[in-house]
């Protein structure tokens, strides 16, 4: 999972930021990917800290449980548009050993089923909770913990160069018992929208769980 922001480039979060402590990694897995975009400038590549642009504002602050339920069904906010580099889908071959060629060989790739290299599905699965930080922050809570997926999707592939971002909807939160007292669960649907495509490169229903 990518870490959280640094904190000298961007402003310190609030309390509870989502998946900064314990909890199950997200892994990386199989190709996925998009379509090719002109990159902007300001655009922050992969292996840099996510930074906030322009048109990105702060992130939405959700209070306690009261306030994780009024934003049900709702979007809570779009991260900054990440660009996909060469080196770091390199990078993630060589430490989860999918080396496959649509990945790490750029010439071979060329005249591969999407023209050009592909990041792998799961490492642009494993940025979320950077991102949704980047999003939204929770406070009431001392301990976040990544519950795991209930669903995840690459419904296109993601090509080197291009631009994402990713879409966080809070799609179900339920109280449950804690021995601190009342914790959340809530289910984050996610959505990585690639720039100058229609259809996403991921989609992924992400639990958090948030403990007194």
């Amino acid at each position: 999972m990518v870490g959280p922001c640094t904190p000298t480039q961007q402003e310190t979060r609030g309390p509870a930021r989502p998946g900064s402590t314990a909890g199950a990694s997200l892994a990386a897995g199989p190709g996925t990917e998009g379509t090719d975009a002109d990159i902007g400038e300001g655009a922050a590549a992969m292996g840099e800290p996510i930074v906030e642009e322009v048109t990105s504002g702060a992130p939405v602050v959700l209070r306690g449980l009261d306030g994780l339920r009024e934003r049900v069904g709702s979007e809570v906010g779009v991260s900054s548009w990440r660009t996909v580099r060469q080196d770091d889908i390199a990078t993630f071959a060589r430490l989860t050993g999918d080396e496959q060629w649509i990945h790490v060989d750029p010439e071979r790739a060329k005249t591969g089923p999407f023209g050009t290299t592909v990041q792998h599905g799961f490492l642009t699965l494993g940025m979320a909770t950077g991102l949704l930080w980047e999003v939204c922050t929770v406070e009431g809570f001392d301990v976040v913990l990544n519950y795991g997926l209930n669903k995840v999707r690459f419904p296109a592939p993601l090509r080197v160069e291009s631009r994402i971002r990713m879409h966080a909807v809070v799609a179900e939160v339920k109280a449950i018992d804690a021995p601190g007292g009342e914790a959340a669960e809530v289910v984050y649907r996610l959505t990585y929208e690639v720039d100058g495509q229609d259809k996403p490169c991921c989609v992924a229903d992400l639990v958090f769980r948030y403990y007194p």
